[in-house]
This record gives structure tokens, sequence and C-alpha cells, in this order.
């Protein structure tokens, strides 16, 4: 988890917003996957199914149309990235009304449950290629940072360049190409790395305008205890020693951080322990009485109290539903 403590109180607004983000991105992804790397000469269409998982596509040459479920045909171009946060069925063709296939027989499988393949469909028209993947998402409560997101984030190719995206693009593209001994390894944090970017990207372009969350990251009182909250689940928080930390009334803070949360700061505070907790569940076999304190609770009776009441289950339900960790 990256670590965000008061250590920091000098970071800017534009890094704050990266830490949080990419905070948020680790703690609520269970997996990642690349499902393909496509090369499609038209006419041609795929279709990908609403499924619990986030999926992105990268026009890595051509043109192509993404078309979402009951909702209008988003043109995309070279360099352009589509993230589809909510699991939103959608169909991507060279031209709307191609004939279109599943995707998930292309790859040979559900997307996500199969590895990297190079998927081609011959045609005579000009090519498309594309990168596809995704994560899938943690079956608990949203962060709302995830859930004021619209059903698809397009990032054009310009806008990209401006942020950063477009390298990871690039660094994503070769490792998938090499597909060497341990690209697995190498490919999961490129394919977290490039949601944080998309993120990123978009919030860039709406922080000048945009009220809620959005603004709460750049608010340098809101956005600081965030990173306080984040960056020390553990540290047993309460709205005077938040205030205090960020240099300003208590009414003050706490009216603040509500109107652009949309919750109150010990609300928040109990949320993010929870999915601090849900991640350490899914990916260590830590003790359960270890993850209580290391979200701020000394009685495992009462941490399993909370996760059942904000995820909807016990902490050892959670843990067997998800699987064994690694």
């Amino acid at each position: 988890m990256v670590l965000l403590a008061a250590a920091r109180p000098a970071t800017r607004s534009g890094d704050l917003v990266a830490d949080l983000v990419a905070d948020i991105v680790a703690a609520t992804r269970r997996s990642t996957a690349v499902y393909s790397r496509s090369r499609f000469r038209a006419p041609w269409g795929v279709s990908v199914p609403r499924a619990h998982l986030a999926s992105f596509h990268v026009v890595t040459a051509g043109t192509c149309w993404l078309v979402p479920e009951g909702d209008d045909p988003i043109h995309l171009t070279r360099g352009d990235v589509v993230l589809v946060p909510s699991g939103l069925a959608h169909v991507l063709v060279d031209s709307p009304g191609s004939p279109v296939r599943p995707f998930s027989d292309l790859v040979g499988g559900p997307l996500g449950d199969v590895p990297p393949t190079e998927v081609v469909i011959d045609g005579p028209g000009p090519v498309t290629g594309l990168l596809c993947g995704g994560y899938p998402l943690d079956a608990g409560s949203r962060h709302p940072l995830t859930a004021l997101l619209p059903p698809v984030v397009h990032v054009s190719a310009a806008g990209a360049g401006h942020t950063g995206l477009g390298a990871a693009v690039d660094l994503l593209s070769r490792e998938v190409d090499r597909a060497g001994p341990g690209a697995t390894a190498v490919v999961s944090p490129l394919v977290e790395l490039l949601f944080v970017y998309v993120l990123r990207a978009w919030l860039a372009e709406r922080s000048s305008s945009a009220g809620g969350w959005v603004r709460a990251l750049h608010d340098p009182v809101v956005g600081g205890a965030l990173a306080l909250i984040h960056g020390e689940p553990g540290r047993p928080w309460s709205v005077p020693a938040l205030a205090r930390a960020v240099g300003v009334s208590r009414a003050t803070f706490s009216r603040r951080f509500t109107m652009l949360t949309g919750q109150a700061p010990m609300a928040y505070v109990t949320a993010w322990r929870m999915t601090v907790a849900a991640r350490l569940l899914r990916q260590e076999r830590t003790p359960l009485r270890e993850i209580a304190r290391r979200v701020g609770y000394d009685s495992e009776f009462a941490f399993a109290r909370a996760f059942k009441r904000t995820v909807g289950h016990a902490p050892g339900r959670y843990r067997a539903a998800v699987g064994d960790p690694p």
C-alpha cells in the first residue's frame, strides 16, 4: 500500500492525487489480466459481455468504434485509451453495423481467465490494432471515487500524451509483445499503472470545474486529511486529530470534508479501513487479529463486526469466498 503519512506535508496537489488514486486502485482490484493483443482487418466486430470486470482497450493502430450498451458509439483513433470501469457490456467494431462475435470465443475462454493471447481477424479492409485487458473488481463496496466515474472513460491520444499515459501504454505494449519469462509479473503492475494514469487524466480534465470527490482530491484541507487516513489507516484517528493535522478548526474540517466527499470524516475512516482490510484478506495469510490491529482495532470482535456491516460478510467468510491468499 502507498504510504502518504504526515511526513510529506509539502506534497504537491498533483502528486497527492496520483498517490491517492494509485492507493484506491491497488486496494479495490482483485487481480490483473491482459487478455489480448489484437490485429483486426475490416470488417470485424467483437462483443464484451457485462461482467464484474473493469476493462480497458488501447488502440495501437488504425481506428475503430466502441459502442456501449444503451449509449452512443464512440470513435477511437490510434493512441486513444478507454476504460469501462463498471463492467458495462460493449462492442468494438471497425464501423457500426459490422458483424459481431463474442470476444471470449476469440481468446478461448472467459475474459480474465485466459493467458494473454494474440488474436487476428483477416479481412480485405484497413487494420486496427488493440491491446485489451482489465481486472476483476472486489465484491465489496465501491470507493466513492470509482463510483462517480461514467460508464466509459475515454482519454484521447492528445490527453494521454500530457499525463504520462502514453508512456505507460508503450511499456505495457512492449511487455505483452515480449511475453518472455516473468512477463506476467511485469504486466500486472503495468496494467495497474495504466488504470491509475487513465483516472489521473480523467480527473485532470475536471479539476477546475468539478465538485464533490474530484474537488476533494485537490482541496488542501480535505486532500491532506485523505492522505493521512490512507497513509496510516491503523492510527487512532478522530475528527479533532485530523482537523489539527490539516490546520483548521474541528467544525470547519468536518463541514468541508462532508460537503466534498459526501461522508462524515469518521465514516470515511471506517470505510477505508475496511477496504484495506479486504485487500489484506485477499492477498495475505495474516491472522485476523493482526489485520484488525493494522486497520485500527484492538478487538478482533469489533473489527469483525465493522467489516461485516460494511462489506456484508464476516472476515473469515470473505477470505474463504475470494480464495486462499498466495
